[in-house]
């Protein structure tokens, strides 16, 4: 009876054997998936501040609704309708260098005389551009142009051309420059709004410095936020391939209109890995009609700092769900702070609209006009209270938006 009993369970405890090297092999079988690779840190983008400027709206040419019907073999003649408008950027800046603690000795200067070596040095950074008006103006990221004091532009016939800031939005990391040259191409914007995930996506630009160099995928995601970039998202995901140098240049449909700007690029090594973002056109056209006009991007603003939500602080204020904000911070003498907003408050809804998403109510409140009244609803010791608030206009930050890898 033991020898049966044995042999009987000998093939059971085997099978419960290669089942369970199975399951740590291959954890998606027992319904799990493998735990997410962290994303790399990277270094943030300086700022500068707009400057104002007092011109007429730039023309634009609006490209016709994308055609999704058979695709072509080639895609030369929307690379040729396009590339002509892409530019590459060289921006430098000078910097002093830290002396060298001997040159402050009297009895090494007498060997140089007035001749001591020079403490300023050149730093040089490339990028990429596109031109979307007649007038010169061109388009391209912040942290391409920021800090520089001289900025070139080399377009594809080999014109080549200094420009000038016209003005800068670190909140979204764009520029407009302009540039005075006769004849220029023109790239045409399509509406992103009608950008669908599947779309053909070429990317051009300048990477590594090599020349203008185009590269295809397709639009991987739309509406892309909450990567920590900037601090208003809405990017395009591609898989375009986007390397250092890229940033600034176009991505194109497959008829040649500009869908985005490229911005940002998610790797381990620095370069491309396929997880490219670029800021939808209809934003840029935004952003560039502001800079233009105005000199700087006008956005609303109530004077808050303000904590997500989370299922235990929404118990501990009598939320059922979590839902709204908490106020962390009150800004003096800000919108917030003249509409009586307390810090502990939270902020339920605005303009009987409910906050589901902080960043996304940051961006409806971005829209509205200062000056405009905004009713609030927030809750205060666990009573609902109605508040009206007069909103204000964004100051210029001064300091960087966060984390981000930039090609």
């Amino acid at each position: 009876m033991g020898r049966k009993l044995i042999s009987w369970l000998w093939p059971a405890l085997a099978g419960l054997v290669i089942a369970a090297l199975l399951l740590l092999l291959f954890p998606q079988l027992g319904g799990r998936d493998p735990a997410p690779t962290p994303e790399p840190d990277a270094l943030p983008v300086a700022s500068e501040e707009a400057r104002p400027a007092s011109r007429p709206s730039p023309e634009i040419e609006q490209a016709p609704p994308l055609n999704r019907g058979q695709g072509p073999v080639s895609y030369a003649e929307a690379v040729e309708r396009a590339a002509p408008a892409v530019v590459n950027i060289y921006s430098s800046r000078i910097v002093e260098r830290d002396e060298h603690p001997l040159m402050s000795d009297p009895f090494f200067r007498q060997f140089y005389g007035d001749d001591l070596p020079s403490r300023q040095r050149m730093l040089s950074s490339l990028g990429s551009g596109v031109i979307v008006s007649r007038d010169g103006y061109v388009l391209t990221n912040h942290h391409v142009i920021g800090g520089a004091d001289q900025i070139q532009v080399a377009l594809r016939d080999g014109r080549e051309t200094l420009a000038e800031v016209i003005g800068t939005d670190p909140e979204s990391d764009l520029a407009v420059l302009r540039i005075e040259l006769d004849e220029l191409p023109v790239i045409a914007l399509s509406d992103s709004s009608r950008v669908a995930v599947g779309d053909v996506a070429l990317a051009i630009g300048n990477p590594f410095g090599v020349g203008q160099t185009v590269t295809m995928g397709i639009i991987s995601a739309t509406g892309r936020s909450h990567l920590g970039l900037n601090a208003y998202e809405d990017f395009i995901q591609t898989d375009a391939a986007i390397n250092p140098g890229n940033s600034g240049g176009a991505l194109i449909d497959p008829e040649g209109a500009l869908v985005g700007i490229n911005t940002a690029i998610f790797s381990r090594s620095g370069g491309s890995q396929g997880i490219g973002f670029a800021i939808p056109a209809n934003l840029a056209r935004n952003i560039l009609e502001e800079l233009v006009t105005q000199g700087r991007v006008i956005r609303g603003w109530l004077g808050i700092e303000a904590q997500e939500m989370t299922p235990e602080l929404a118990l501990s204020f009598g939320l059922q769900t979590p839902r709204g904000v908490v106020i962390a911070g009150v800004m003096a003498d800000g919108p917030a702070d003249r509409a009586g907003l307390r810090p502990g408050d939270v902020l339920l809804e605005v303009d009987g609209r409910p906050i589901l998403d902080a960043r996304v109510a940051m961006s409806d409140i971005a829209a509205i006009a200062p000056g405009a009244e905004l009713p609030l609803t927030v809750i205060r010791g666990g009573q609902p209270l109605e508040l009206v608030l007069e909103v204000g206009e964004r100051p210029t930050p001064s300091t960087p938006n966060g984390p981000e890898q930039r090609p």
